[in-house]
């Protein structure tokens, strides 16, 4: 007898030709004659292969037929929890109601009748809300007495998380769990289901209010990250920052802390708020206390402010330290980095800095090579300001024309003529446009340098272009 799925040499499940064959049936033939059809393929149902058939895609598009290969199959076999479950969810995401408590009734009714569970009728909470019947969900959690189960925080966590799908629907399932929380205890999860859902509408009145509420209930847990998230996150997206900080530094004091997602955005608002000091602090947190790894995006956000307010210190410190994370830099890091030394004018820096990237390949952007060129020639040094633009030519980063001016304005405050004319002809080969300025300044420099005919053959090139 074959398995409901075979495993392929690369460990991934493959599917039975014997559920291949049951779901062409179900796929081609019309939902009346789908019964008589099985019976005449000649082939018997197992329940691995029942499970497998039901939670396919083929019947959960065609539920009538998924019934009538269920009602067949159970003819052979005795169907599992699991199958029971499948076709209450088959028959709930069709909104075909009524047969699904046809299905749940015989549940109760087979055998020992712990067919149904929590699970049954979380598929039911979750049919009912994804159609916005809030009303009929509530009152399925209310009848689960009559189905041989008591209400408990797994339940509850069920029908509120399905009511918090629905948009703008967090009101009435706080409504619900108000008048249910004297007779069901909620646990973390509750709440955590809650604090989401008011983050999801950002509203952080309510959000205070679950949260102080949960604080008193079921106390601090470090496992309760996502509430404590949710909580955070809602504060920061209302605009309540030092609120949330002082929140935090609570959270700090019972070793309970958020999770990624708010280190993620208050990382962001801080960066723009030009806050060093918190950005570092929260940073220190999140790395330090909570054990959090940054993600690459927060890494490349944390180290271009540093470097720009010239912390350069801390900002090499966490590019040093994002391999380690299994993070790695890539050009945005490393030009972050490298504006950083050139809008600070710290030009032997930024002149390191260059000869690390092109030995890492890693190519500084065209604004960048224009701004070191500018840089290297005001500090003195026009060998680092060729080199810079022989690796624009080199790799042929465009739009080359600021990195042009900026080497042609050098060359000729340093009164390096011959170097001025092999840069232009240069250049023209590669048809880079030379403004009206850098052509005039140029004309006045070689007259002044009495070098009529080194500009005459310029002249002569350009107008050639």
């Amino acid at each position: 007898m074959s398995t409901a799925a075979e495993k392929s040499p690369d460990g991934e499940e493959e599917a039975n030709p014997r559920a291949e064959a049951f779901l062409d049936i179900i796929g081609r033939v019309p939902a009346g004659e789908v019964e008589a059809a099985l019976s005449a393929c000649g082939i018997a149902p197992t329940v691995e292969v029942a499970e497998q058939v039901l939670k396919s895609r083929v019947c959960y598009s065609r539920p009538k037929s998924a019934v009538r290969f269920f009602r067949w199959a159970g003819r052979s076999v005795a169907h599992t929890a699991y199958a029971w479950n499948l076709l209450v969810d088959i028959l709930g995401k069709a909104a075909m109601f009524e047969p699904m408590w046809d299905a749940i009734r015989s549940m109760k009714q087979e055998g020992s009748g712990d067919l149904v569970s929590v699970a049954t009728f979380a598929s039911v909470f979750a049919s009912y809300c994804a159609r916005g019947n809030l009303k009929d969900a509530i009152a399925a959690f209310d009848v689960m007495g009559r189905y041989g189960l008591k209400p408990d925080a797994v339940a509850l966590n069920s029908l509120l998380s399905a009511m918090c799908r629905v948009e703008g629907r967090a009101e009435a399932a706080q409504e619900f769990f108000d008048r249910i929380k004297t007779t069901v205890p909620p646990d973390a999860d509750t709440f955590a289901i809650l604090l989401e859902a008011w983050e999801k509408e950002g509203n952080a009145v309510r959000a205070k209010s679950t949260f102080g509420e949960m604080v008193v209930r079921v106390g601090w847990d470090a496992a309760n990250m996502p509430a404590y998230d949710s909580f955070l996150t809602t504060l920061l997206r209302a605009g309540q920052f030092d609120e949330a900080f002082k929140f935090l530094q609570v959270m700090r004091s019972k070793r309970c802390f958020p999770g990624i997602v708010f280190f993620a955005n208050a990382v962001d608002l801080i960066i723009r708020k030009a806050d060093y000091a918190n950005a570092v602090a929260i940073w220190q947190i999140m790395v330090t206390e909570a054990d959090l790894v940054p993600n690459f995006s927060m890494y490349n956000a944390m180290i271009g402010f540093c470097c720009n307010v010239g912390s350069f210190d801390y900002a090499l410190g966490l590019f040093d330290e994002m391999p380690l994370n299994g993070v790695f830099a890539n050009s945005v890091t490393y030009n972050a980095i490298l504006e950083g030394f050139i809008k600070h004018h710290k030009a032997r820096e930024a002149e390191r800095f260059l000869k690390e990237m092109s030995k890492n390949e890693q190519l500084p952007t065209a604004s960048n090579c224009a701004a070191a060129i500018n840089l290297f020639f005001k500090e003195f040094n026009p060998s680092a300001a060729i080199n810079v633009w022989r690796c624009v030519v080199e790799h042929n980063i465009t739009p080359a024309e600021d990195s042009a001016r900026e080497l042609i304005a050098g060359l000729l405050d340093f009164g390096r003529l011959t170097e001025v004319e092999k840069q232009v002809d240069e250049m023209i080969d590669m048809r880079i446009e030379l403004s009206k300025s850098t052509i005039e300044n140029m004309k006045r420099a070689f007259a002044k340098a009495n070098c009529h005919r080194a500009y005459d053959h310029i002249a002569r090139r350009l107008r050639r272009r």
